[in-house]
């Protein structure tokens, strides 16, 4: 099941306790971009001019359920009791874009989900019903409308217990 939430967009925080690079790496969504070796020492100093307008931001996580378009909990870790797992996308920059939710799982695609992206900021979220057996590491890539990679995801679905 999948389920499209515009809302507004929202100026882009700097985190202090961070430092400098794991906060330039956190509002640019881990793109991946060689931008962290320019960062200021001093994070009072980066300007939102400063920021990269251009680049797509994708924030993701995996969650047991959504509820008013926000993910309750954050795993990476499932036991075999858990029966349904969702990825939640905070999707900025993508506007007029279909991305793409493609869950792959022992190597191979298992599902691709695609969204319309409406707005400068959009949430998305697909779900995946689990069977015991599929048991090891699930990850989901987000894909642009390009064919890119924008960011990717992966929890690992536990055995039962002996």
């Amino acid at each position: 099941m999948a389920s499209l939430a515009p809302f507004e967009s929202s100026s882009l925080l700097w985190i202090p306790a961070l430092g400098a690079l794991t906060g330039l790496v956190l509002l640019l969504g881990g793109s991946g971009q060689a931008l962290a070796q320019n960062a200021p020492e001093d994070p009072e100093t980066i300007e939102a001019s400063t920021l990269p307008s251009a680049l797509p931001n994708v924030l993701a996580q995996f969650t047991t359920a959504v509820e008013n378009r926000e993910p309750v909990d954050q795993v990476t870790f499932v036991s075999n009791e858990t029966r349904k797992i969702f990825l939640f996308s905070d999707l900025r920059r993508l506007s007029g874009q279909t991305v793409t939710h493609r869950w792959i799982y022992d190597g191979k695609t298992v599902a691709e989900v695609p969204f319309a992206v409406r707005g400068p900021r959009w949430r998305v979220w697909s779900s995946k019903e689990l069977r015991e057996d599929w048991i090891g590491d699930w990850t989901v890539e987000i894909v642009a409308g390009d064919g890119e990679v924008v960011g990717a995801e992966t929890f690992t679905f536990s055995a039962p217990d002996a």
